[in-house]
């Protein structure tokens, strides 16, 4: 079977091998396990500093097309000049597929996204990993490729595994996850609920990330008899800020920076509750793995956050407001109510440990295996 994928994620030649952002090689790695034959058209550069690794299979072909920018006046004239050629290499690569494989969202993506709707019977996958939340604020390509993918008239011959479950979405639009642990890393993680509480951060230290929100958290914690410290794991541009934030009130944080896997189950673990408060997600991998190994995730309501965890949708339905306290872990809108709902919760220390392992047999029904199963059903449907 000839599969084709099509990516705004460049894939890069380094010492002789082929090699893409790690968590997406992760990915893709499984979906070549089960195809003979397979084909991308990405870009071939990029301009950033990236963590990547090396593809297992190496024996793949690469169509390599200039990325889709419009940040400044000539990105845009140089993307817009290249997109007819563009279009013809998407659209002789997709003929030539048994089936097509679409990352979404991007500009690339978008324009596969239109050129698919000339080949109705080409059997295809969407993999959207932004936020598929109808209501949600998002650039107007990302909103374009939500309606061309649920318009059942245009998108034929398709599944678009979208995170989180949506109400009122095409037959098309199913709900779908990732992974990270394997069955083997199966376990029940019982924590003991006791001061110092230890929350901990993992990802990039960056604005979008939102991760001097913890150091306040932490700060007005202790202000109000709450002994806690947070854990920063990641790097990024504000690292330096965030210290000197901490410094200036004497609030207990620590920086590990960027750490290896075992480094991070070890320190999940210890912890008691994870913090993510990005103003934007797909699937935060940070929350899923936390809840994992029993952390209280504490997180955003951001795309299919609240229903990862267990926000009581119904109640949210009759009174028109977000419940903060789910069956899994707290949603943060404001630092007032999430100090408010963390003291309720540790002076009873029987809810938070039913909590705690409500968030492990939710996450860990997400495994790895799980994952390439559902792989291996669409590859051959």
């Amino acid at each position: 079977m000839k599969l084709l994928v099509i990516s705004d994620a460049p894939i890069l030649s380094n010492s002789g091998k082929k090699e893409a952002y790690a968590p997406y090689v992760k990915e893709m790695d499984l979906w070549m396990q089960h195809t003979s034959d397979v084909s991308f058209v990405c870009p071939a550069k990029y301009d950033r500093k990236l963590l990547t690794q090396p593809f297992q299979k190496q024996d793949f072909k690469q169509i390599g097309l200039r990325r889709l920018e419009f940040h400044t006046l000539l990105s845009a004239f140089i993307s817009l000049i290249t997109i007819p050629y563009q279009a013809i290499v998407l659209w002789n690569a997709m003929r030539k597929a048994d089936h097509i494989h679409l990352r979404c969202p991007g500009n690339l993506a978008l324009l596969a996204c239109l050129i698919q709707i000339t080949l109705p019977r080409k059997r295809k996958t969407v993999k959207y990993a932004g936020n598929f939340d109808p209501h949600a604020s998002q650039p107007l390509a990302y909103r374009w490729q939500k309606k061309i993918l649920s318009n059942t008239t245009l998108t034929k011959n398709i599944d678009v595994l979208v995170y989180g479950e949506w109400p009122e979405q095409t037959k098309n639009i199913k709900p779908f996850f990732t992974a990270t642990y394997s069955e083997n890393d199966r376990g029940s993680f019982t924590k003991g609920f006791n001061a110092p509480y230890q929350f901990i951060f993992v990802g990039t230290l960056s604005q979008n990330k939102n991760p001097q929100l913890l150091v306040e958290l932490i700060d007005q914690l202790n202000k109000e008899g709450v002994v806690a410290q947070a854990h920063f794991y990641g790097d990024g541009p504000m690292m330096d800020e965030l210290k000197t934030m901490a410094d200036s009130h004497a609030t207990p944080c620590y920086f590990y920076g960027n750490q290896s896997s075992e480094v991070l189950k070890a320190a999940y673990e210890k912890a008691h509750f994870s913090f993510l408060a990005s103003q934007s997600e797909g699937w935060p991998k940070a929350v899923a793995e936390s809840m994992w190994y029993g952390c209280v995730p504490i997180a955003t309501p951001v795309s299919c956050v609240p229903w990862m965890l267990g926000i009581n949708e119904e109640l949210k339905k009759e009174n028109d407001t977000l419940e903060h306290i789910g069956s899994r872990g707290l949603i943060f809108e404001d630092k007032e109510q999430v100090v408010f709902d963390i003291k309720k919760l540790i002076s009873k220390p029987e809810t938070m440990a039913v909590m705690s392992q409500n968030a492990v047999a939710w996450s860990q029904e997400y495994t790895i295996e799980k994952f390439e199963r559902e792989i291996v059903k669409l590859v051959h449907s």
